[in-house]
C-alpha cells in the first residue's frame, strides 16, 4: 500500500444495502475513504463542491431518491472545477447500447451494470484505486490530487500539529494557558504580518477578560514547561530559537510567533 492520503469517494445511492456494502468494505481499507453518502442528486453535487471528492460512485436511476444521476451529470458537466473527479455510474439497466450512451454523452469514465457476473462494492472501489493516477492526468498536473483537502481539513490537520508541537515543548494541557496558546498559534498562522498584540486583544475579547490576563496565562503556561522539564537539551532541541540567560522561558510573543514561523512553513 502506498503512503498517499486515502482516495475521497462520495457515494449518490439510494440502496441502503448497497451504501452498507460500500461503507463496510472501505471500512477494512486504508486506500480509500468514503467522505459523504446521499440518495440526492442536488445534495451530491454540493458534496463535489465542498468536500472536494477525487471520485464519485453515482447511482444513474436513483427510483427513491431525489433526482437522478441524469441529473446529476447535467448539472455536474456545467460546474467550474480545478479538480474534476472520476465519476462511475452503477445502473441496474442491462442494455449495452443505452450504457455506451452514458458513456460517451456524459463523460462518464466508467459503467457497472449491477447485475454483471461478479459486481460488488469491492470490485468498483478496486478499479478506482486502480486508474487514480489517470486523475492527475486528466487534470493536467495543475493540483497533485493526493494533497487536496477542505477547509475543515485544512484546520483540523493544523490543529493538530499545533497540539503536538506543545505536547513535545511539555505543556500541560491542564493549564488555561495551553488554551491560549493553541488558539493563538492558530490565528498568527494566518496572518500576513506580525500581529501577536491583535491577537492576544481578540482573545481577551472573546472571553470578555483583560488582554494582561491573556499573557499572563499564557506566561504561567510557558513558564510552567519551561522549569519543570527533566530534559533541558531534549527541550532545547524542540525549541531552538534564542532565549535570553536571564529569562524564565521564552515571552508569549516569542513563543507563539516561533510555532506560528515554523508551522506555517510545512503548510
Amino acid at each position: 500500500m502506498n503512503s498517499e492520503k486515502p482516495m475521497k469517494i462520495i457515494i449518490i445511492e439510494d440502496d441502503l444495502n448497497a451504501c452498507k456494502e460500500f461503507l463496510d468494505c472501505a471500512g477494512k481499507r486504508t486506500d480509500v475513504v468514503i467522505v459523504g453518502i446521499t440518495d440526492s442528486s442536488d445534495e451530491g453535487l454540493t458534496f463535489v463542491k465542498n468536500k472536494l471528492p477525487e471520485a464519485v460512485i453515482l447511482d444513474m436511476e436513483l427510483n427513491w431518491g431525489e433526482g437522478s444521476g441524469f441529473e446529476f451529470l447535467e448539472k455536474f458537466n456545467e460546474l467550474d472545477l480545478s479538480i474534476r473527479p472520476i465519476i462511475v455510474v452503477t445502473t441496474q439497466n442491462r442494455n449495452i447500447s443505452i450504457q455506451k450512451q452514458i458513456h460517451v454523452e456524459y463523460s462518464v469514465h466508467w459503467v457497472f451494470c449491477k447485475f454483471q457476473t461478479g459486481y460488488s462494492a469491492e470490485r468498483v472501489l478496486n478499479h478506482l484505486v486502480k486508474f487514480r493516477p489517470f486523475l492527475n492526468e486528466q487534470n493536467n498536473g495543475k493540483t497533485p490530487v493526493k494533497t487536496l483537502e477542505t477547509p475543515e481539513e485544512k484546520e483540523k490537520r493544523v490543529t493538530k500539529r499545533i497540539k503536538a508541537e506543545l505536547n513535545a515543548f511539555g505543556m500541560s494541557t491542564g493549564l488555561k494557558g495551553r488554551v491560549i496558546a493553541e488558539e493563538a498559534i492558530f490565528r498568527l498562522i494566518y496572518r500576513n504580518s506580525r500581529e501577536s498584540e491583535t491577537v492576544f486583544h481578540e482573545l481577551a475579547k472573546a472571553r470578555k477578560t483583560h488582554y494582561n490576563n491573556i499573557v499572563k496565562c499564557l506566561q504561567t503556561a510557558i513558564y510552567d514547561a519551561w522549569q519543570n522539564t527533566d530534559d533541558v537539551e531534549t527541550l532545547a532541541k524542540v525549541y531552538t530559537a534564542p532565549v535570553r540567560k536571564d529569562a524564565s522561558g521564552p515571552s508569549p510573543t516569542e513563543f507563539i510567533h516561533y510555532y506560528a514561523d515554523k508551522i506555517r512553513r510545512d503548510l
